[in-house]
């Protein structure tokens, strides 16, 4: 993988201006391999992970929030996109990409 050009698909980037909070949010992404492969993460901020517990504990979810998970999940200091960029392109130059990314089957992302 590492030397493949791709391309970076954020889902926040699709959503309305001024909803994407880069300190306290999380996304998903999509990294699209010239060979069409296609991979995804959850991308969390650490702020995000206190105020989804928060917001646990009052609605009751995950054991009144004791508990937490995410599918394919990266915690970073911001979700922004140069962030993102940073942690993949570092993902693929020390071969840990494909242990943090899951691979996709043939799913329409509304790109």
């Amino acid at each position: 993988m590492k030397g493949n050009s791709y391309t970076i698909w954020i889902e926040a980037e699709q959503w309305a201006e001024g909803e994407w909070n880069i300190h306290d949010d999380n996304t998903d992404v999509n990294v699209t391999f010239e060979d069409g492969s296609r991979w995804v993460a959850s991308f969390f901020s650490y702020t995000n992970i206190q105020t989804l517990a928060r917001t646990n504990q009052q609605t009751g979810e995950c054991l009144c929030g004791k508990y937490f998970w995410g599918s394919d999940m990266i915690l970073v200091d911001e979700c922004s996109r140069n962030r993102i960029e940073e942690v993949i392109e570092h993902l693929l130059n020390t071969g840990d990409f494909e242990r943090l990314f899951d691979k996709c089957d043939e799913i329409d992302w509304g790109e």
